[in-house]
């Protein structure tokens, strides 16, 4: 729990296939394992039945072939170009904005309960076109969801309260959208209820299903990659100081980022058939673990890779945030995150606007910041103390 990566070493090294009994899975650490579970056909999401259905029903994640080609040519518009750019920055810039003045004039803030962890549930919300008061019920689901996603353990507790939640989102939502397919506006919400390709539309339960995935894979990516991103830099001060000079390597500090300390350390797959993986035979019907944070430093690929540094030439920031990433941290293949460009939207304008709001901040004396978690992993606090600046 305290530090992964040693153990991460030691699996690539001397295990580069584990069958591990308690989760009953096999665990590939190797980056050109992984990424092979993610672009080869024969590594299926067909474990997501299990593993996300019970909290959000069935997403674009569980489907396949043209379902899932049409799902996404649905979706996916609405998270790149003029969209995103136009209807949408504008939504992230504001709600960037309105955080950090909850506390630039106190001269103290923690980072990821004030700021990242509130900041893409909330861009989420406004996206949708939601009620902003609903602000906090949302951070309760998003939290719920992601608890019920990482409980490796099994916890009842925190299984029966995945599942309230979505029962309880569903009976939000429903009702909306029905609302905005009679009266769409020009909102996410409504984007998705009008969308249309070849006849085929999303139905009231694909779009509540798609808008749960949104809160959670959206929220969680982006929530522990700002805190992360700013931990790395605070960490390494020559690095801080060339990107408060040129706000265009926060891209750079992103992409890094992703590869160094990933927001989600692993992600499941499923063969359909047998395969030979990391020197070994998997059965087909297995679950497949992929370590994302294991891949990630692996000296195979990346050299020096225990060591933070924008500046690396064997990372590409052109294809960081595209299906031809050079990094794990958003899958690849036909399942690489659809929301890739906006999480990086939400990464620089809130990262930009803390160095804008907080120029001299640094980590709160006497504070060792924690990460924590194991199926996706962040900081618990990032306390920083800076001049005011009204």
């Amino acid at each position: 729990m305290a530090d992964p990566y040693a153990a991460y070493r030691v699996m690539r090294d001397d295990f580069p296939l584990l069958h591990h009994e308690p989760t009953q899975s096999y665990i590939v650490s190797r980056y050109e394992d992984v990424e092979r579970a993610f672009k080869d056909p024969a590594f299926t999401t067909e474990n997501y039945d299990w593993q996300l259905e019970p909290v959000h029903g069935r997403t674009i994640l569980q489907m396949s072939g043209r379902e899932h080609s049409v799902r996404r040519a649905l979706v996916a518009p609405a998270f790149r170009g003029v969209p995103l750019q136009e209807t949408f920055q504008p939504v992230i810039e504001r709600n960037a904005r309105e955080l950090i003045d909850g506390f630039r004039d106190a001269g103290r803030a923690d980072l990821v309960a004030e700021f990242a962890t509130r900041f893409p549930v909330n861009v989420i919300v406004d996206m949708l076109g939601l009620d902003r008061a609903d602000y906090d019920r949302f951070h309760r689901w998003y939290t719920a969801i992601i608890g019920f996603l990482g409980n490796l353990s099994q916890d009842p507790d925190v299984a029966a309260a995945g599942l309230r939640t979505q029962q309880e989102f569903a009976a939000y939502m429903l009702p909306i959208i029905r609302e905005r397919r009679a009266n769409p506006g020009d909102d996410l919400l409504s984007t998705l209820c009008t969308a249309e390709i070849d006849g085929t539309a999303m139905s009231d339960e694909d779009i509540k299903a798609f808008c749960s995935l949104l809160l959670a894979a959206g929220g969680e990516t982006t929530d522990k990659a700002i805190s992360s991103v700013m931990h790395n830099l605070l960490r390494h001060p020559e690095q801080l100081a060339a990107v408060r000079e040129d706000r265009s390597l926060i891209e750079r500090a992103f992409a890094e980022t992703l590869r160094y300390t990933p927001p989600v350390h692993m992600i499941m797959r499923q063969p359909a058939e047998d395969v030979v993986i990391g020197g070994g035979k998997v059965p087909a019907g297995a679950t497949v673990t992929c370590l994302i944070g294991a891949a990630g430093r692996d000296d195979r690929r990346y050299a020096d890779p225990d060591t933070f540094n924008i500046f690396r030439d064997d990372l590409k920031t052109t294809t960081a945030f595209s299906a031809a990433a050079d990094h794990l941290a958003f899958a690849l293949g036909r399942h690489f995150c659809v929301g890739a460009l906006l999480a990086k939207a939400e990464v620089e304008a809130g990262v930009g606007q803390l160095l804008d709001a907080l120029p001299d901040m640094v980590i709160e004396d006497g504070y060792t910041p924690r990460e924590q978690g194991v199926f996706t992993r962040g900081l618990d606090a990032l306390p920083v103390r800076f001049t005011p600046v009204g």
